[in-house]
């Protein structure tokens, strides 16, 4: 036998070796392939797993609820086992997530401040016991949210009263009750046709959803600048599943990978949002609503009662601390 032939029949036992213990691990996206979820996130935890294992771990994407349709039952489906990694919205099963969802409570975070970092912060004292049977791969949240009308020019709380509002969440139904209008859970993939319809008057969400979900061909108006909260976020994977996987795998999930997913999601969202916001402005069918200072501080004193209610009612005094990095 050549050296040739010998490298060849040793390269080529090897492929097989790797194809026999090869592993693919299953990414469950309720959203589009287009959506910032995928270059911000899924991508880079394909490569990383790839490259750390060798290719013998990988990691396979299924977009557009080709694992089970909408974003309310992902964390579910990780549990279950219908995929071994997903992500999902604390807010459509609020219940389950009461102190996680204290990063969506109106003035809880200051409108600049990084919600990656203050739910990291107070996630091994204060929110690990929400996510059971799961390994928690990234956490963050969305840009501030705004409201965005059908019609509607919204300058202050009372502008909202008898409205029909889309919110994600019990945190941000509260706050829209505070304000005067009616909330309504519906789920991000059903809000284009709510407000074609007139199902719905408006939302609250960030900005990032105009472009995302194509609702720039719905929205009529736009108000920024109060804190009116934002939405948060997890990537889970299946607890039994991430047990099993081989050292070098686990090596590239480490809490530096789940920092850096982190942060690029939630920098992806924001970016998303500021495009949004910007080809609004540029748009001859969206009025974009920039409010006064003393019309951001009535929104503030209507606000204010819902999150500090809130946080009593769920003994979340040192969770919000550990966030705000007290």
């Amino acid at each position: 036998m050549t050296l040739k032939t010998l490298i060849l029949s040793s390269a080529a036992a090897l492929a097989l070796t790797v194809a026999a213990h090869a592993q693919e691990l299953r990414y469950a996206n309720w959203a589009a392939p287009m959506h910032t979820i995928n270059a911000s996130q899924i991508e880079r935890l394909a490569k990383a797993l790839n490259d750390k294992t060798g290719g013998s771990v990988t990691l396979r994407a299924f977009h557009g609820g080709e694992l089970g349709a909408g974003p309310a039952d992902q964390y579910v489906r990780v549990v279950q086992g219908t995929a071994e990694m997903g992500w999902g919205l604390p807010g459509y099963t609020s219940s389950q997530f009461p102190k996680t969802m204290i990063t969506e409570l109106p003035g809880a975070l200051e409108l600049d401040a990084p919600a990656h970092e203050a739910m990291w912060r107070a996630f091994d004292a204060e929110l690990a016991a929400e996510f059971p049977m799961t390994e928690v791969i990234a956490l963050w949240g969305s840009e501030p949210n705004i409201l965005m009308m059908r019609d509607r020019e919204i300058r202050t709380p009372e502008d909202l009263r008898g409205l029909k509002i889309r919110v994600s969440g019990a945190a941000a139904a509260d706050a829209i009750e505070a304000l005067g209008a009616t909330p309504v859970q519906l789920p991000v993939t059903q809000v284009y046709n709510g407000l074609q319809t007139g199902l719905i008057d408006g939302l609250v969400s960030g900005a990032s959803v105009m472009s995302d979900f194509k609702l720039d061909e719905v929205v009529g108006t736009m108000s920024l600048g109060a804190n009116l909260g934002r939405l948060s976020f997890f990537t889970v994977m299946n607890k039994s599943a991430y047990d099993a996987l081989p050292d070098e795998a686990k090596a590239a999930l480490d809490t530096d990978m789940r920092a850096e997913l982190s942060a690029r999601a939630e920098e992806a969202w924001k970016a998303t949002a500021d495009a949004g916001i910007e080809a609004a402005r540029a748009s001859d069918s969206t009025t974009v609503i920039d409010l006064t200072k003393d019309e951001i501080a009535a929104f503030d004193a209507a606000l204010s009662p819902v999150t500090d209610a809130y946080i009593a009612d769920v003994g979340g005094e040192a969770a919000l601390a550990a966030m705000r990095g007290q």
